[in-house]
Parts: structure tokens; sequence; C-alpha cells
């Protein structure tokens, strides 16, 4: 194995559950007696099996560097600190070093992405790991940690950050459970490797090494592959760099050919953040150094909040500009469209406009829009809502799959309006049968809408959009591709 190892000094690194010593081409791990909760390494007993958990993990990982289980002995030849022996790694070819200093990491990411993808492919699966990488197991994940790290006060996760993390984490499981059913159907759950940070990920020549398996508790380790993978894409945009982290996630699809759901991305990185922030607030309780949580707290809720499932209403009489506006949304943030126009072309030639055909055109498009939400696709849903009684039935849709509600009254000039569904009409770009007469009787009939937030759409679309992004929220606005 290629190393400049050898010529390395002697160093110590430590971390909150073990003290590292290396020199020469050699490093020890021993592991503290503390117990920290989600850990427990006060005696002989697990520190001993908790040091060879670690080696048989990580050798299916880097079996090159896992030597053997050591043990220090004291002056009565009983067993006083129980370590590992490893191979040690380059320091300057760490992945979170290239990173940092700007070294080009594509070539290395991509054979991470391909070598995690292998592992996952024959890693074990089964009805016990789909129990806790499921929706039980991840909201109970999700409810320890906002506990311990709320028992570490208020100065580590702050009170206000700690309930808008809370609120939008469990929000999100609350609507999604069709998604994580679909997830453990397709074998997405797996014993994966549990902790994938850019400082246990050295770039070799021939192939990365991936250390640091988590080993101290089986159950943390069974999680979604999507989840897996998010902690590297999250600890490489906590070195400021995003674009990295979306290479290797698009990499790791590519080579897995496995589904995923932007906002499930989202909720993972998410996760992943706020399990480090409430690390480094635990590290700096033990006097440690670390001023990271509140950058890992900001990680989280910026993922929270673009991940956040959201069912927009775009609304307006004939011409106001709706469609055009909605399919600009579309490109912008890619969500999935519905529109009534396109659901009335499949009633065929009965009379698509009598009140019960108008019905039962919005009853099928909230019942699609109820099947993506609840997959943690967000909706964009064109349509006139001019009806009073169909606007709450799209609102108690929202509440009932916890997805966020934007209203959209898209707000033109009347006789704009006319001119524009006739033009279309005429040109036969609209899949409505609505010209101007109609335009002007519906604008005229049209109930009022004071939830909906009014958008001008005769200064064009751009800005339209660019209204619409604002309500969304800035974490959304500055992630919408403004391709």
């Amino acid at each position: 194995m290629p190393s400049t190892a050898a010529a390395d000094a002697a160093e110590v690194h430590e971390t909150h559950s073990a003290v590292v010593l290396m020199f020469g081409d050699r490093a020890y791990k021993f592991k503290k007696h503390v117990s920290l909760g989600f850990v427990d390494l006060v005696t002989d007993a697990a520190r001993l099996a908790d040091c060879r958990r670690e080696v048989e993990l990580n050798r299916q990982f880097s079996p090159d560097v896992y030597l053997d289980v050591v043990t220090i002995a004291g002056s009565d030849s009983e067993p006083f600190e129980r370590g590992i022996a490893m191979r040690r790694m380059p320091s300057e070819l760490r992945l979170s070093t290239l990173v940092q200093s700007g070294a080009d990491v594509d070539q290395h990411l991509r054979a991470l992405a391909r070598l995690v993808a292998c592992y996952h492919s024959r890693a074990r699966r089964g009805p016990e790991i789909d129990a806790e990488a499921g929706l039980p197991g991840l909201r109970r994940r999700w409810a320890d940690n906002l506990r311990e790290s709320e028992l570490l006060g208020p100065m580590a996760v702050p009170a206000q950050e700690h309930a808008e993390v809370a609120r939008l984490a469990m929000r999100y499981l609350d609507g999604r459970a069709d998604l994580f059913a679909e997830r453990a159907a397709a074998g997405a759950y797996l014993d994966g490797h549990g902790d994938l940070l850019s400082e246990d990920i050295f770039c070799l020549p021939d192939h990365p090494r991936v250390l640091d398996c988590l080993e101290f508790d089986d159950r943390l380790r069974w999680v979604d592959a999507l989840d897996d993978v998010a902690f590297l894409a999250m600890d490489l945009e906590h070195l400021g760099r995003p674009d990295l982290a979306e290479r290797f996630l698009n990499w790791y699809l590519e080579f897995s050919g496995a589904p995923a759901v932007e906002s499930l991305c989202h909720h993972y990185v998410a996760y992943r953040a706020f399990v480090r922030a409430k690390i480094a607030a635990l590290r700096s309780a033990q006097g440690l150094p670390n001023a990271e949580a509140g950058e890992y707290l900001r990680i989280a809720l910026r993922h929270l909040r673009s991940g956040e499932v959201n069912l927009i209403m775009v609304g307006g009489p004939p011409g106001s500009g709706k469609t055009t506006l909605a399919r600009a949304l579309v490109e912008r943030l890619g969500w999935s469209l519905l529109s009534t126009d396109e659901i009335r072309r499949e009633f065929g030639g009965r009379d698509r406009y009598d009140p019960a055909a108008k019905a039962a055109v919005y009853r099928r498009l909230l019942a699609r829009a109820r099947t993506s939400l609840e997959h943690g696709v967000s909706v964009i849903a064109d349509a006139t809502w001019g009806d009073p009684c169909t606007r709450a039935l799209a609102e108690q849709l929202a509440v009932d799959t916890a997805s966020t509600l934007v209203a959209v009254e898209c707000s033109v000039a009347p006789e704009l309006a006319a001119q524009r569904a006739q033009q279309r009409l005429a040109d036969g770009e609209s899949s409505s049968r609505a010209g101007a007469d109609v335009a002007r009787r519906l604008a005229v009939q049209r109930a009022p809408w004071p939830r909906a937030v009014r958008v001008d759409t005769e200064n064009g679309v751009q800005r339209a959009v660019e209204q619409v992004l604002t309500v969304l929220g800035p974490d959304l606005a500055e992630r919408a591709d403004p391709g």
C-alpha cells in the first residue's frame, strides 16, 4: 500500500469516545472509559467487545487497514486498556484534507460512490433491519437525538432552533408513511456503514479506504441506503462544497440504480447534520475544542426547510397566466405538475364543464396530488380554483399529508385576460375551451380568495416566479434551478 506514513511524526488525536496514537506506520485507537448515553464503554468487557466488533465490521470496507485488537495490561497483568492496531493512513490523502485544499477529488468521489454502491448491493437486509430503518425507527432516532441534545442545554442547541428542527422533522415523517413503505418494498433498507465522514476516508491511488464504520450499536447502521450516503453529502457541504455533495449523490444513484426522492435526500442530510451538531455540542461539554455545532445546526435547518413537501395551488381565471406561471415554477423547482385542463381531456366527449364533470376533474387532481405528497413529491396544481369548496378540499389535503400549502392567485386586467384566452384558443395552444367570453364570465363569478398570495402576471412570468419563490422562503429559492 503506497504510504508516506512511516515518515510522519508521532501524533495524538482525541474523539468523544476514543484516543488515537499514531507513530511510524501504525495507529492505535484506544477506547475511553465513558458512558455517553448512546454508547457505554465503562467496563473492560464492553471496551473489548466494542474493539472486536469494530475490527470485524471495518474489514468489510478496508481489510488491509484493520489489523487486530490490542491490550495494554497493568502491573498486575490485568487488562487496563483495549484498543485496535491499524495501518496508518497518509494524512495528506485524507478526503477532508484534499477537499479543503481545493484538490480535484471528482475521480476519488466517483470511485467511492462505486465502492459504497457495491457494498450496499450485498449488504444484509431483512425484517429486523426494515423495522429499524423504516419510519418508526427513524422517528425514534430523531426523538433520541432531540432529547439528548436538549439535555446538553440551550447553550449547545438554542431552544428556538431545537424546536424548529423537531417540528419540521416530525412533520415530514407524519405525512410520508407511503414513501417509507415503498422504500422498504424496494429493498432500500440495509446494514450500512453508518458513519461516512470525509476525515475517515483516504484517497489512495488504487482505491479509497473507508474507515470507522459505526460499531457500538448495530441498529444505528440499519438505515436507508440513501441515509447512509447522505452522511458524506452532509459532510462535504459542511466543508463548503455542496457541489461535491451533489455530484457524489448522483454518482451513487447512478451506480446503485436506486430511486431517490429529493425531499427524502434533504431529510436524511438534515438528520445527519443534526446528529453531528449534537456530537459537536457533546465534545464542547467534555472540554474538547469544537465550535461547529452551530454550523451543523444551520445545515440541518436549511435541508429540513428545503425538504418540506409543498402543495402549491396556482389559480386564476382563464387568461390570467396561471398555466404559464405553473409551468415556469415546475421548470425552476422540478416538482410535479397537475393541471385540470390536462385531466379534463381524460373524460372523453362528455360535457367537461357541467358541474358534475368539473367536480370529477378536481377529485382526480386531488387524488393524484395526495399520492405525490404522501410519497414526498411536492405538487404544483394548475386550476382556476374559483370554488371555495374545492379550495377547502385542497387545504384539507395539505393537512392530511402534513404538507405546506401555498395558494397563488394570478392577477391581470380582465380585458387582457380575455384577450389572452381568446388568442390561445385561436392558436390551439389551450387544452381548455375557455375563450374571451368564458374568461370574462369566470372573472366576474370568481369568489374572493383571501388566503391566496396575489401575483401580477402582466410584467412577465419570471418576475411572477420570483415573487412565488420569495413566499416559499430563502432556502428553497436559493436551491431553485435558475436555468
